[in-house]
């Protein structure tokens, strides 16, 4: 027992882990705990049904076509409403969603349509959810400090990836893909009561607008007059399908037939997810002046893993393909929500996100949809070295964009800018912490 003189001194949290950070890194611990193991638990319990690569890639555009349907709805509500309730709200359907899924693999022989209905659900959630995740964490964030503040709480986010693919894909080797989507429901369950009491007192509030319409269309003019921002959505509009197709449709595939089933395709994955923390874990220290010169350079590494596949590789190499780009993506996904924090004004914070969002994830409906006959058209291997190209070419392109190669990141707060925090208000409150991540699931 140590007594009150004792000297030695004690742990401090920094000035941006307050109350909101602790809850919401919990919580974004506990969903993405739960979120990587039940991807891979649906792949396998389709698979497991009957299906082929075809019906896993239905699977998989069912939960994106709603995402895409109502993102930017959620957006527009996100900036309208208490981000918190709208994140609670979602994860209240997400785990109804993934509860009936559960129940409907571990009781019996699940029907495509039920099982695309049900990830359709998840979808919507997730929707709703996005926008209002990153809109709370970009204004709770202290300008001088983001950088930091956002790779902290990615490390902590992306750590439960490690355990979540590892411990995931070793479950439905072991006791099937029902009990996984169980305990993915269970963590939603979990995150939402979590989200529950998030104060968001340090958000001013916002004035009657326009409606709607209005808001949508504030939104899209901030984000179409700005070069950088579109360019990029535009090259991760098709590097994320295609690399959504590779990891969702040909990976369990792969898995399969040459690399001995969930198991290692959950190492595999859990060995990005270790990447991701560790490339975190550098930009806690690293702060690279030309933001998204640095940020895109990095995201090339993204083609290696369909490449991979397309060999295929021994299982070994396969997790360090997929360590070293979980690192550099990481670096990105960083240097990114860093450019979004000192360029975008709070109160449009969401409704960007929302058609950042729509943008990026556009496209992967169709690439998921069009896997299946890819493969049968062109074969795995072709389809898989075609999503590598992609990859390249486009990242590539966007490079000569001026604004990304010059976009720098701030060193001192900009007098006045919305998404800085005002001093009078962290004097009266503790200091506003991150609340979410563009990678967490909800």
């Amino acid at each position: 027992m140590t007594s009150a003189a004792d000297p030695r001194p004690r742990l401090r949290r920094p000035s941006w882990a307050g109350r909101n950070y602790s809850l919401l890194t919990a919580a974004a611990f506990v969903t993405n705990l739960g979120s990587h193991g039940a991807l891979i638990a649906a792949a396998f319990a389709v698979l497991e049904a009957g299906g082929d690569g075809g019906d896993v890639g239905l699977v998989a555009a069912a939960r994106t076509l709603p995402l895409v349907l109502f993102l930017l709805i959620g957006g527009a509500i996100a900036d309208r409403l208490p981000r918190h309730r709208v994140m609670v709200a979602a994860n209240a359907l997400n785990c109804a969603s993934q509860a009936a899924f559960a129940a409907l693999v571990l009781t019996g022989e699940p029907r495509l349509w039920q099982m695309m209905l049900l990830t359709a659900l998840g979808g919507t959630g997730q929707a709703f959810f996005s926008p209002a995740a990153e809109g709370m964490l970009m204004s709770s964030v202290r300008g001088e400090q983001a950088g930091r503040a956002f790779a902290v709480f990615r490390m902590a986010m992306q750590g439960a990836g490690v355990g979540g693919a590892a411990l995931g894909g070793a479950m439905v080797a072991v006791i099937g893909p029902g009990w996984v989507l169980a305990a993915d429901a269970a963590a939603f369950a979990v995150a939402g009561s979590l989200r529950a009491f998030l104060d968001v007192g340090h958000i001013p509030a916002r004035g009657q607008g326009g409606g709607l319409l209005a808001d949508l269309r504030e939104g899209w003019q901030e984000f179409s007059g700005r070069p950088w921002l579109w360019g990029i959505v535009l090259q991760f509009s098709i590097a994320n399908a295609v690399v959504g197709a590779a990891d969702a449709v040909y990976g369990p595939l792969v898995a399969r037939d040459h690399l001995g089933g969930p198991g290692p395709w959950g190492l595999a994955l859990g060995f990005f997810g270790a990447g991701t923390v560790a490339g975190a874990l550098l930009m806690t220290r690293w702060k690279p002046r030309r933001l998204l010169f640095v940020g895109t350079l990095c995201v090339f590494p993204l083609a290696l893993p369909s490449a991979a596949l397309a060999v295929p590789v021994p299982v070994a190499l396969l997790c360090t393909v997929m360590f070293l780009t979980g690192v550099t993506l990481e670096v990105f996904g960083v240097s990114w929500m860093t450019a979004l924090h000192q360029e975008i004004p709070e109160d449009k914070l969401s409704r960007v996100s929302a058609y950042d969002w729509f943008g990026s994830v556009a496209l992967v409906p169709l690439a998921m949809a069009l896997a299946g006959p890819s493969e049968s058209f062109f074969g795995r291997t072709a389809s898989l070295w075609g999503c590598s190209v992609l990859v390249v070419v486009v990242t590539a392109a966007v490079l000569c964009v001026p604004e990304v190669r010059d976009l720098t990141r701030r060193t001192k707060p900009v007098a006045g800018h919305p998404a800085v925090t005002d001093p009078a208000r962290s004097a009266a409150k503790p200091s506003p912490t991150p609340a979410a991540a563009p990678s967490d699931e909800g």
